[in-house]
């Protein structure tokens, strides 16, 4: 079994996501944060855009999209914003939907309103 640790930042004390063999690729958490800071945007919807953006800079890393996600935990400390987060979340995807949680949490770091970890497979060889 070949693993590859994709890390964009060596200083974090985990890697961004692992690839096994070149075709399983398990995400760490990911946040919307402001490109560069620890700052959330000033608006939620700014922030789930930037999330989605990060989740899918991280598969591309890995030479995947965001249609070879099989499954998401999405945490989230205010479940109240579930709709409007799945109105941001649903136009980043042009296939089918991943299997999917959407959980009440405590605090996220920085302040954040969501947090997404998954797992994704490579549909094409």
């Amino acid at each position: 079994m070949s693993r590859q640790h994709i890390s964009r930042n060596p200083a974090l004390p985990f890697s961004d996501a692992v690839l096994i063999d070149s075709h399983t690729l398990y995400i760490s958490g990911r946040i919307g944060l402001i490109p560069g800071t620890t700052q959330v945007p000033a608006t939620i919807d700014e922030e789930i855009v930037l999330l989605m953006e990060d989740l899918r800079s991280v598969l591309h890393d890995a030479g995947m999209t965001l249609d070879d996600l099989v499954s998401l935990q999405i945490f989230c400390p205010d479940v109240s914003l579930w709709e409007q987060f799945n109105a941001i979340y649903r136009t980043f995807f042009s296939g089918p939907l991943p299997a999917r949680a959407f959980l009440g949490s405590g605090p996220l770091l920085f302040g954040a309103h969501f947090e997404v970890m998954g797992i994704a497979v490579r549909s094409t060889p």
